[in-house]
């Protein structure tokens, strides 16, 4: 797609319409801040600006973009530490609220559930990059936070089902990442992925039959997209590519999915571009 803004752009998540795409932009290259929110519409190319300010603004490919409230969820590197935030999908830079607010822990990587009450998010001990753990919290605040995952775990990036009785997430284990679905209560973890190579940011299919995920398997250079069912081990190639693909988002019409790209290590690039291919057809 030919977006006109600079930068490695990351992270695409569809409008509850599958006409327009939430994105991130690093500006200073791939996962380097200061990042910004654009939403790029696919019918009329036109592209705005929805979170600039900055610092570190970060959606998650998936469930970011929420139909019944029309609020997008995200993560910010604005002092005093991460935390995340809420925004309208019409709002203006400057809008955002922020949802979370711990004086000893950060949050990344949020999804929402889909009545958008909830979020789940990834979160770390101040200053800390490992022993990610799965966090659930009201967005009114009228709960406490709840771990969904062991803390001495390495848990990250959940993403929601879309019928919301589920949530997947990557666990590292054995020397690499493989994708996991647990209930919403956080419990009945089943592992979904298996066999060498990292499995990363994975995100549901409309119907929460099929997972969509980028990995290394099989031997790969450079990560692929890969799509497997969430009751059978079939795993099956979707990109066929030289290079890099990473971070898929399935549009909620079941018919596209979005995803970045770059002839290589995208942490040598100076910038991803995103891409949108057909879902192959699929039986079970």
């Amino acid at each position: 797609m030919n977006i006109p803004v600079d930068g490695s752009l990351q992270n695409p998540a569809w409008s509850p319409d599958s006409n327009s795409l939430l994105f991130t932009r690093f500006s200073d290259g791939y996962n380097v801040e200061p990042a910004d929110l654009f939403v790029f519409d696919l019918i009329s190319s036109g592209l705005r600006a929805l979170v600039l300010d900055g610092s570190g603004n970060v959606n998650l490919p998936g469930s970011s973009w929420n139909p019944l409230t029309r609020k997008i969820v995200f993560s910010s590197s604005r002092e005093p530490h991460d935390e995340i935030y809420l925004v309208d999908d019409y709002g203006s830079p400057g809008d955002e609220v922020k949802i979370t607010d711990r004086a000893n822990k950060v949050a990344y990587e949020p999804s929402l559930s889909p009545d958008g009450q909830w979020i789940v998010f990834e979160s770390h001990e101040l200053d800390a990059e490992d022993n990610g753990t799965i966090v659930k919290y009201r967005i009114d605040g009228t709960m406490p936070y709840q771990n969904l995952t062991d803390p001495y775990e390495d848990s990250r990036q959940p993403n929601w089902s879309p019928a919301g009785d589920k949530m997947l997430y990557q666990k590292f284990s054995d020397g690499r990442w493989d994708i996991w679905i647990m209930n919403n209560d956080g419990t009945n973890h089943q592992e979904v992925t298996n066999g060498s190579g990292d499995k990363t940011d994975a995100s549901f299919s409309p119907d929460g039959q099929w997972i969509v995920y980028s990995s290394n398997e099989f031997g790969l250079e450079f990560a692929n997209l890969f799509i497997t069912s969430v009751s059978e081990d079939n795993v099956i190639r979707i990109t066929d590519y030289e290079g890099y693909d990473g971070a898929p988002s399935w549009s909620p019409d079941g018919k596209k999915i979005a995803f970045e790209s770059y002839p290589g290590d995208p942490d040598d690039s100076s910038g991803t571009t995103l891409w949108i291919i057909d879902v192959p057809a699929l039986s079970q």
